[in-house]
């Protein structure tokens, strides 16, 4: 409901000194999901054999696996990210991009085919669900200091 609720925002919105806040805020809480995204490919593993009970955590894993389920499920169907389309829906109706958000942007778009992409969002979601295999996360009704 919210994919097709955004475009009909960004029309009424479109100010340019509210657009520019707007495409600051989407590749703001773009770039903290990938870091949450990647940093997760990281620390479950690390976290699980420095046993760092956190990295068991249920709503982080289910949150993390559910965000690579949404990437890669997207690229699958051949979409770009929503956020992506949102941002550039933004974009085209600012005047200028600020200097720092253009680097931002080049680090994380990169001008490479969807197939790319899909291919290595489906074997990053694969790699997801092997670490919740491998080290799954407690059971919610467990204690925290319980070890599963």
């Amino acid at each position: 409901m919210i994919l097709f609720i955004a475009p009909a925002l960004i029309a009424v919105v479109a100010r340019p000194q509210l657009d520019a806040g707007l495409v600051a805020g989407v590749l703001a809480l773009h770039v903290s999901i990938i870091v949450f995204n990647i940093a997760g490919l990281v620390l479950i593993p690390l976290g699980a054999w420095r046993g760092w009970a956190w990295v068991r955590e249920p709503w982080w894993r289910s949150a993390h696996l559910l965000a690579l389920a949404v990437v890669a499920l997207q690229a699958v169907l051949g979409r770009a990210c929503f956020l992506t389309l949102w941002q550039d829906d933004l974009q085209h109706a600012t005047v200028r991009t600020p200097l720092i958000q253009h680097w931002v942007n080049r680090l994380i778009y990169w001008p490479l085919p969807m197939a790319f992409f899909s291919t290595v969002y489906v074997l990053v979601f694969l790699y997801v669900v092997v670490l919740w295999w491998k080290w799954p996360p407690r059971r919610a009704w467990r204690h925290p200091n319980a070890r599963s």
